[in-house]
């Protein structure tokens, strides 16, 4: 029988992540500047085992989690030139719109508004390391960021599958295709954000940690992100190479700070050590709970774009909870 995940499972480690990351965390709103958030992916039970990944809005009771990354969106450009979006199981309660490969996700759409009511921000995460995705044109990315306008934003259409939910952006974990567009899909979605009064709207990208990253550098580099989920895992300058002894690691995160403030559109945008949430849920760069503390210490002391941590994902670190 598994135990309460909020009474000894996921806030535990939370908890220490949060105690890491300078202090106490509270329920307070939202502080896209801090350098305290921490970002959990979920919707691909990667783990695998039955049971592993909860509805989303069992994730959102707490109060250390400040983002929740819905993955995926894996195909741009399906039956009847719509997305498809897949959750490993997590809209078995939903149907294709006629004619689509689109899924409508009503228990998904109670949960975004559940989370956002509890302080979460609900991000889209488009791509993965697998699907059907990439442009063929800027004038093609511009278009799919009015379609995305309008299936998950602000936007109007009969084909929504969270309803009339509207999540709070949109990430890039862009593993594969081309290049092109996505600096010009990231600007036109900015416009839509600018004219868009309800709330702060966002956009995160997931490259890898090897700097440049092969297919999200043009975009960083040419149009707005606010985060940078790095991903310091199954590549050379991973988390797990990380040392406090050492200024000989291949951990870059240095390189991102330089980046993030030197390189990048945005100079200001965050950046997050991504890490894998268990031993098994990356080829590379987990790290224990005691060095992932030690790590952010020294990384929120020392980079002023240090944003916080990512985990991949919800799937994994539940099933440490089991063991």
């Amino acid at each position: 029988m598994r135990c309460s995940l909020w009474t000894t499972g996921l806030s535990t480690v939370a908890g220490l992540l949060v105690r890491g990351l300078l202090g106490a965390h509270t329920a307070s709103a939202f502080d896209a500047s801090a350098s305290s958030n921490l970002v959990l992916y979920w919707g691909q039970n990667s783990y695998g085992e039955v049971g592993a990944q909860e509805d989303l809005a069992y994730y959102c009771q707490d109060s250390t989690t400040d983002i929740i990354v819905l993955s995926f969106l894996y195909v741009f450009f399906g039956e009847d030139n719509l997305p498809e979006i897949n959750f490993s199981g997590s809209c078995s309660d939903g149907s294709y719109f006629d004619g689509t490969e689109l899924l409508q996700c009503p228990q998904i759409a109670e949960d975004i508004v559940t989370c956002q009511d509890n302080g979460k921000k609900v991000l889209l995460s488009l791509g993965g390391s697998s699907g059907s995705y990439g442009f063929d044109n800027t004038t093609q990315a511009q278009e799919f960021a009015t379609t995305l306008w309008n299936l998950f934003g602000g936007g109007s259409s009969d084909t929504r599958p969270f309803g009339t939910a509207i999540v709070d952006g949109f990430d890039l974990d862009i593993e594969g295709g081309s290049t092109t567009g996505y600096a010009e899909f990231v600007t036109a979605m900015r416009a839509y954000y600018d004219s868009y009064t309800d709330k702060t709207m966002y956009i995160s990208g997931a490259p890898q940690c090897p700097i440049p990253d092969e297919f999200l550098n043009d975009a960083m580099e040419n149009s707005y992100f606010d985060f940078y989920f790095v991903q310091f895992y199954n590549n050379y300058c991973g988390a797990d190479t990380w040392s406090a002894n050492s200024t000989s690691s291949y951990f870059n995160f240095d390189a991102w700070d330089s980046f993030a403030k030197n390189d990048g559109y945005n100079p200001d945008a965050k950046v997050f050590l991504g890490v894998p949430g268990s031993s098994t849920a990356a080829g590379t760069g987990y790290v224990t709970i005691d060095v992932l503390i030690e790590m952010i210490d020294s990384l929120a002391s020392t980079y002023s774009s240090f944003g916080g941590v990512s985990i991949w994902c919800l799937s994994y670190l539940l099933h440490i909870m089991w063991r």
